[in-house]
């Protein structure tokens, strides 16, 4: 613990170097400081070059306890896990969680390295039931997991969690079990998916799939966003990263809103539910 707090220490010295380390998280203006720390990483390694805002989201509320959102560069999402009287709180608590985890994310124990791939995929081992020969097989989730640590080489995780937050997404979409049935390897999907973003037509695309799901199931999407909901709150008063669980609501949230502001839409023609249009681009 020592090492890790110099280690700290040692980066908010070359990234914040006009800030004393041992003051950073008392300093009620954390919200400054993690609007500096982000520009200042852009400016020396052009992190994130094509999203350099640190967004806040605060939730609607008519009163204590208050919840705000903070996403980072990247995707990245936290949130505060306090419970919070005022909403500027709430901003300064979230805030307090992004900046932890952003200067954790420098430390060299959170870069992907060969080291680093060998010992998460001993732990994946050790927590599947699968083997060591299957990390050289693509086919199988150990290899698939190995082979995006290995395409992500260099990377921090943060930079790698936009990766995984995506297959994360369509495994709960079903979206790649949709791709499996259609012989499309592992490998394949993830070179595939490796070259886009989470953006509005990913979004789109993932809402239409739960549209078909409510068609087919009726009240799945309203049981789906509780459950949603719940994850969320919960990963956030653990002080967990919340992107994977936000963007859930999201999805499911737009595919309402298009249900009840359309209600005699009818079904979507064929072209529009194949599996190339909920995937995405294919």
């Amino acid at each position: 613990m020592d090492r890790t707090l110099e280690s700290l220490r040692h980066i908010i010295a070359q990234v914040l170097p006009h800030r004393d380390p041992a003051l950073v998280f008392k300093d009620l203006n954390v919200v400054s400081m993690l609007q500096e720390f982000w520009e200042s990483k852009q400016q020396q390694r052009a992190a994130f070059p094509s999203e350099g805002v640190v967004v806040y989201e605060s939730l609607p509320s008519p009163g204590p306890p208050f919840v705000s959102y903070v996403t980072l560069p990247g995707g990245s999402c936290f949130g505060n896990f306090q419970c919070c009287l005022s909403r500027a709180e709430a901003r300064r608590d979230a805030a307090k969680v992004a900046l932890i985890n952003s200067l954790f994310n420098e430390l060299p124990s959170r870069r992907i390295t060969k080291e680093f791939i060998m010992e998460s995929v001993q732990e994946a081992v050790a927590s599947t039931s699968g083997t060591l020969d299957d990390a050289d097989d693509p086919s199988t989730s150990i290899g698939a997991y190995h082979y995006m640590l290995e395409s992500n080489m260099g990377k921090t995780m943060l930079e790698f969690q936009e990766l995984m937050t995506i297959f994360q997404l369509l495994h709960w979409n079903g979206s790649l079990k949709a791709l499996r049935e259609t012989k499309c390897s592992r490998q394949e999907v993830i070179s595939y998916y490796s070259q886009y973003s989470l953006d509005e037509k990913m979004r789109s695309h993932m809402a239409l799939d739960w549209i078909m799901k409510e068609k087919e199931s009726p009240g799945i999407l309203s049981q789906e966003l509780r459950m949603a909901l719940r994850e969320l709150e919960e990963a956030r008063k653990a002080g967990q990263e919340l992107r994977f669980y936000k963007e859930k609501k999201e999805i499911l949230s737009l595919a309402l809103t298009q249900i009840y502001s359309d209600p005699d839409t009818s079904s979507p023609s064929d072209d529009q539910l194949s599996l190339t249009a909920l995937c995405g681009y294919h």
